[in-house]
């Protein structure tokens, strides 16, 4: 149901006539406060005019006026303070401001507390989830533990011994692949007849007999022992004992390198 004109008119009136009150009041708020301002001023100019009319007895005046502020203070402090006006408008008006300006303020801190407490909370909820995932990995190693602990009841000494057996194993193996090696070195790569018999290569791949060849196994050995014991300084100084042409095989497959200021020296080549 829509207001008559004539009730709308009254409304009208008197919204305007609160607003009209308002401006009043505050008009009226201002020229008191220009006023204590004006009387304020007065004052300190009293007091910069007292200074400049200082004599030469500065020290007793300096403490006739301490003496006289001190007193002053104290009136001060056991007087009530005044409003500067007691209109109901005037403080409605100024009140009803202030609670405006307060509410906004307040308003800010609630948005920047609200955003502040959102933050934590993904903060709390991702502790939370690694916390949980550190709990499960934690509950797993320890079940793990008590079930290797269960299957594996050995003594200390029992352990070492398998581990000395599994040791003693793989030198076996060790020493049987070395064998092996030496066997087909030996059959396949033979050292040279010194006697020079057989068919024309070999007769040209004769050898002095009064030099003490070494097999290529042997070759093989000393640059592995070289090259193991001394990394610094792996080359092997090759002599008459080595056959050339072996010597010669070796580099050519990439199994050794010369030495890049001493042909007479070789290494075995790296392989990693």
């Amino acid at each position: 149901m829509t207001p008559t004109p004539s009730k709308q008119t009254e409304m009208e009136q008197d919204i305007q006539s609160s607003q009209s009150s308002e401006a009043a009041a505050k008009a009226v708020l201002l020229e008191e406060c220009e006023q204590q301002f004006g009387l304020l001023q007065k004052l300190q100019n009293e007091i910069i005019l007292a200074d400049t009319e200082a004599n030469d007895d500065q020290t007793n005046e300096a403490v006739n006026r301490l003496i006289a502020v001190t007193s002053e203070l104290e009136q001060w402090q056991e007087m009530e303070p005044k409003l500067l006006t007691t209109s109901p408008e005037v403080l409605l008006a100024v009140g009803k401001e202030e609670l405006q300006r307060l509410n906004g303020q307040l308003k800010m801190v609630l948005s920047c507390s609200q955003a502040k407490l959102d933050a934590q909370k993904k903060i709390l909820k991702r502790e939370q989830t690694w916390q949980a995932e550190k709990k499960e990995a934690l509950n797993a190693v320890c079940e793990k533990i008590t079930r290797l602990q269960s299957e594996n009841e050995k003594s200390e000494h029992s352990v070492l011994q398998d581990m000395k057996k599994k040791i003693n194993n793989l030198k076996d193996y060790h020493s049987s692949l070395m064998e092996m090696l030496s066997d087909m070195l030996a059959e396949h790569f033979p050292l040279p007849d010194p006697q020079g018999n057989g068919t024309k290569k070999k007769r040209a791949a004769a050898y002095d007999a009064e030099i003490n060849l070494i097999s290529l196994s042997e070759i093989i050995e000393r640059l592995t022992n070289k090259t193991l014991e001394t990394p610094h300084d792996p080359y092997v100084t090759t002599d008459d004992t080595f056959w050339p042409p072996y010597t010669e095989m070796l580099l050519r497959n990439g199994i050794a390198t010369r030495h890049p200021e001493d042909c007479n020296k070789i290494r075995l080549e790296n392989f990693f």
